[in-house]
């Protein structure tokens, strides 16, 4: 079985005898031991009851703890547990949270993310609110790997509402985290699960959902992403995955719009994209001066996806601050001696 899935796998319905729940949380794991007690207490606080939420982690095989013994030691007996047989990758992993899923709305929600108070109710309310949507999110907050606030998401709109135009937006750059939208189990049924891309595999099913459903929204920060440098986004900064898999995923997405906008989207998006990935990089040599490594492979990635102008000059200016910076740390050294 193909770790990355060329098509989108497909998501089996539900018997008809089965209870169903209103919600599912399914919560992903793979080595994140550290993080998991407080993404599964951020659920448990807001528990509606066995009868209305399912509440599930699904290991991938985690290697760095007794994710077992930790889930039922947390959540004595309220949480159910899967793990896979072997390490299956994250998008495999993701299927079997939605095919284990049995509520109406699936959560998936990352083992080292957590949600606050009060998301599962306003999403419900959501839901309410707009029948026709196909997926509901909120804003949300950054945090840093010990959990501390970090800076706030984007705001789409200053009130809750269905999002304008929201396929094109999401065609020009991600827009969204895991951890604060909430798909409807039908709608997975019918499109499908992640595939593609290890990286980004997420703007691509948002932008699938936003093709074919409406997406509801509300301003109120009720979800926290973490971020870390063992998660998936930060590993595939490494070796340039990123940028790879970006190629791939902007050309999927932009493939939804009608023909005569889909060269001109196409530019835009990797444009959007590459520019604030070199405002990453950049920041990370001038506040850490490290990481070069991440940084060489980075640049070498983007030249053969994109260039501009903009590209050029900037990746020019780190790569001589890079290279220059021995020189004026030995200056800056001697002046002060």
């Amino acid at each position: 079985m193909e770790r990355i899935p060329k098509s989108p796998p497909k998501i089996a319905s539900i018997k008809d005898n089965l209870h169903r729940p209103l919600w599912s949380v399914m919560i992903p794991t793979y080595n994140c031991s550290q993080y998991l007690p407080e993404t599964i207490n951020s659920v448990l606080q807001q528990d509606l009851g066995k009868d209305n939420m399912q509440i599930e982690v699904i290991d991938d095989y985690s290697t760095d703890e007794d994710i077992e013994k930790l889930v039922k030691t947390i959540g004595n007996g309220r949480i159910n547990f899967y793990r896979q047989k072997t390490n299956v990758g994250s998008l495999r992993n993701f299927e079997t949270c939605i095919n284990r899923a049995r509520g109406k709305y699936i959560h998936i929600l990352h083992g080292d993310d957590r949600v606050k108070k009060g998301y599962y109710h306003t999403i419900t309310q959501l839901f309410e609110k707009y029948p026709n949507a196909g997926a509901a999110y909120t804003a949300w907050d950054y945090i840093t790997s010990d959990g501390k606030f970090s800076h706030e998401s984007r705001i789409e709109a200053n009130e809750t509402c269905i999002l304008d135009n929201w396929l094109y937006k999401l065609a020009e750059h991600p827009r969204l985290q895991y951890a604060a939208i909430t798909v409807k189990r039908e709608v997975y049924e019918k499109l499908g699960s992640f595939y593609i891309a290890h990286y980004g595999e997420d703007w691509e099913m948002w932008a699938r959902i936003a093709k074919h459903y409406p997406t509801a929204y509300t301003p109120k920060f009720l979800a926290e992403y973490r971020e870390h440098e063992n998660s998936i986004t930060w590993q595939s900064y490494k070796n340039g995955q990123n940028i790879r898999d970006l190629a791939k995923v902007t050309s999927v997405i932009v493939s939804y719009l009608p023909k005569k906008d889909q060269p001109s989207m196409l530019r835009t998006s990797r444009r959007i994209y590459i520019h604030w990935i070199l405002g990453v990089i950049h920041n990370m040599w001038v506040l850490e001066r490290s990481n070069t490594g991440i940084i060489y492979n980075q640049i070498k990635t983007i030249i053969p996806i994109y260039l501009d102008r903009f590209v050029i000059t900037k990746s020019a200016r780190i790569l001589l601050s890079i290279w220059t910076w021995p020189i004026r740390k030995y200056f800056v050294k001697t002046s002060h001696s």
